[in-house]
């Protein structure tokens, strides 16, 4: 047992490894693919980077974008050779080759970036069994009340581990639990010997099971990124993230209707609360910029009444977006976007905090980093300046 009163100078070494190869037959580029706009590899850095218990994280890769991912969100890299970089190898031989460049660590994290929702708590669950709790090895598990079926030789389901022809409840079964593959410790001495994530005794670290779901085709991904919304538990941008705000018009500071008079002349509805948040934000001293496809003068008009700049029919508003943060000397990584429709798809790729309304287009939902609970319109951009000035703002009576 590692013990749970080690001062900080022993503290146990907790080395958590993220196996991420480039090759994935089922999604191409996978470890890449963004889930709320945030890589999966990178995910699975910030969850790891964020528990208690771990010391370092470490991404072992075979692929050169993957390693930038991982360095970017803090992570060591290890170059994983081609000889463990095929379909065929298994996670516990990238695990075992990091090993070798860390013979100090006391404990072993296995963490995978294929569960996209994978916490801060699952990971400190597992440390802490091996770390505080004299667990050899632990795994995070969900609550499972099934029947499993196989189907036999004739074509026919035979019940897995219960008598098809009794159906007790589920409070009268015994409680099974259902491996989640997301994350795994053991104590880094047993697992050079045993070469296998599971030896001596298991603890189970129990999980959510509504959080459960692992990568492996297409509509995996699809299923995350449409769940996000709800399950996501990933920061949210700060002052101390963002120099810029850049905001879409129609659609995000409006709700994306227009009114046509008999003159031609139109006419939007836009949110007094938005106007309260630009306010609060201008005063913060950050930058701020409206940038719009339209050529409609209410566009031009709004931006003057909330006294910031703009620029209006623009056709590659990603091209205007990287001149404009050349001009103000401004790292776009530090730029949050707001937007909605897939026209602000170019600018999500260029800014470092891609930001959804609550009702925008499936695909900008999907690569955004962050969603507001609000549709554009009706308060987003007053949600937005909350998360960066805090929430008294919210409380803040509507005046712009």
């Amino acid at each position: 047992m590692i013990s749970p009163n080690a001062s900080a100078s022993t503290r146990p070494k907790v080395l958590a490894v993220i196996p991420a190869r480039g090759g994935s037959k089922g999604v191409p580029g996978k470890n890449l693919a963004p889930v709320a706009g945030v890589p999966l590899v990178v995910r699975a850095v910030l969850a790891c980077r964020a528990a208690r218990h771990v010391t370092e994280v470490v991404v072992s890769t075979d692929d050169p974008g993957i390693a930038a991912a991982a360095r970017s969100a803090g992570a060591d890299v290890v170059d994983r050779p081609a000889a463990i970089s095929g379909d065929t190898a298994g996670s516990e031989a990238a695990v075992l080759h990091t090993l070798e460049a860390h013979p100090d660590a006391d404990v072993v994290l296995l963490v995978q970036c294929t569960s996209p929702f994978l916490t801060r708590e699952d990971i400190e669950g597992v440390a802490a069994a091996v770390v505080e709790d004299g667990a050899e090895t632990a795994v995070t598990v969900a609550p499972f009340h099934g029947f499993l079926w196989r189907e036999d030789e004739l074509g026919g389901g035979q019940g897995m581990g219960h008598d098809k022809a009794f159906r007790p409840r589920r409070q009268d079964r015994p409680q099974d639990f259902l491996e989640t593959g997301a994350a795994y410790a053991m104590e880094a001495a047993g697992f050079r010997e045993h070469k296998h994530r599971f030896f001596g005794r298991t603890a189970l670290v129990r999980t959510d099971p509504a959080r459960v779901l692992e990568i492996d085709e297409p509509h995996d991904l699809a299923r995350a990124r449409a769940l996000a919304p709800l399950l996501d538990r990933l920061p949210g941008p700060t002052l101390d993230d963002v120099d810029a705000v850049v905001l879409d018009f129609d659609g995000t500071q409006t709700d994306d209707k227009v009114l046509v008079d008999s003159d031609g002349r139109e006419l939007v509805a836009v949110h007094r609360g938005d106007g309260l948040g630009i306010a609060a934000l201008r005063r913060a001293g950050l930058k701020l910029l409206i940038l719009s496809t339209e050529q409609n003068p209410v566009v031009a008009a709004r931006a003057h009444k909330l006294k910031i700049p703009v620029l209006h029919g623009i056709d590659r508003k990603d091209l205007a977006l990287k001149q404009w943060c050349e001009e103000q000397g401004i790292d776009p990584q530090r730029v949050l976007y707001a937007g909605n429709d897939v026209n602000d798809l170019p600018c999500f790729a260029l800014a470092g905090w891609p930001v959804a309304v609550a009702d925008a287009h499936d695909a900008v939902r999907a690569a955004a980093r962050a969603v507001t609970r609000t549709p554009g319109g009706e308060g987003a951009i007053r949600e937005i300046a909350a998360w960066l000035l805090g929430p008294e703002l919210d409380h803040t009576p509507s005046q712009a």
